[in-house]
């Protein structure tokens, strides 16, 4: 076979548009000019890389094998450079991370801070749902990705990053915002506010409720945090968020944190890898930066009770110390540790 790494990205291009025309754009050549890359491709390989259904691109699996072999060639490659990069002095490259979107409300100032000292590299962020992010890392397309409920049947490498509390709110009006010490039984005529299925706040808020065995009376579904925090705004009902998506300017006077028996159910946020990836210089950088900035990250107060002033009151807190490891179980397929204080990065 003869294919060059143009083509290989030409046709990750191709995976990740659907399409001939998408892929041409990404890579700022014509639409013809990539559809002969394509057929030349086709015919070096022998079969079929891809078919068009209802004028969507679909792969084959001998497609889809090509593209998991050039996403790993062109890491290879890029790892390659950095070395090099690094050997001359250089301080440049690609760095790809994918996060949940809970984790937006952390990670990119923990970017900002890295590529202020490191201005040249290249960041690629991707903000999706558990779902979206657990896809990308099966198909391994990133270096580096944070979540709260990394996969089990997936080969990683878990550190465990810091605390990701999941408190229930209310507004501030509701009758149970001043009171303490509340029994889960007050709870059930009220109407549950909950992300979709497939998100880590929905899959860690269902398993606590089934361990105290509390089926709430009414559940509202919603696609996103800002859309949660305004149907509580509205009074539609009590929902389980992330600390971290009221901290700064995404809380108001009108939100309560309620003290509930139970809450906040205690979560943790995984830096995860895949296992046997071969991280490029850039990647471990940013990995060893992660683990060092996390301390400097404000979070509620929320071992303490709240005895019906606004959530504002109570984001004082400061991480000030690491958890304890993850329980994977009996899943062999995991390899978590604590987060630990990392050698100083080389800042070129």
């Amino acid at each position: 076979m003869n294919i060059t790494m143009r083509q290989l990205r030409l046709f990750l291009a191709l995976a990740g548009s659907g399409s001939v025309s998408g892929a041409a754009r990404r890579l700022h050549v014509t639409q013809p000019t990539a559809s002969m890359q394509f057929r030349e491709m086709t015919e070096s390989v022998g079969t079929p890389l891809y078919e068009l259904v209802s004028r969507r691109v679909q792969l084959t699996d001998a497609g889809r094998e090509l593209a998991r072999t050039a996403q790993s060639m062109l890491d290879e490659w890029e790892g390659f450079t950095q070395r090099i990069d690094a050997m001359k002095g250089l301080d440049r490259g690609r760095l790809k991370v994918a996060v949940v979107s809970t984790a937006e409300y952390f990670v990119p100032r923990l970017l900002g801070r890295y590529c202020q000292r490191h201005p040249g590299i290249e960041i690629s962020l991707e903000v999706l749902n558990r779902d979206g992010v657990v896809q990308r890392m099966r198909d391994n397309l990133d270096d580096l990705y944070v979540m709260s409920m990394p996969p089990r049947d997936i080969d990683i490498d878990d550190t465990i990053l810091m605390p990701n509390p999941l408190v229930l709110i209310a507004h501030a009006s509701h009758p149970l915002a001043h009171r303490r010490d509340i029994p889960m039984r007050a709870l059930r005529q009220e109407r549950f506010i909950v992300r979709e299925k497939g998100s880590g706040t929905r899959m860690a808020t269902d398993l606590h409720l089934r361990q105290a065995r509390f089926s709430p009376g009414l559940l509202l579904e919603l696609g996103s945090n800002e859309a949660i925090r305004e149907a509580v705004r509205g009074k539609l009902g009590v929902a389980v968020l992330s600390a971290h998506a009221l901290v700064g300017g995404h809380v108001s006077r009108d939100l309560s944190m309620l003290d509930v028996a139970g809450f906040p159910i205690q979560s943790q946020w995984h830096l995860v890898t895949r296992k046997g990836k071969r991280l490029s210089p850039i990647a471990a950088s940013f990995q060893e930066h992660l683990l060092a900035e996390v301390s400097s990250l404000k979070l509620p107060a929320s071992a303490a009770p709240v005895t019906g002033g606004a959530v504002a009151d109570r984001l004082v807190g400061r991480i000030s110390s690491v958890p304890r490891a993850f329980s994977g179980g009996s899943d062999r397929s995991r390899s978590s540790r604590p987060a630990r204080a990392p050698r100083k990065a080389q800042s070129r």
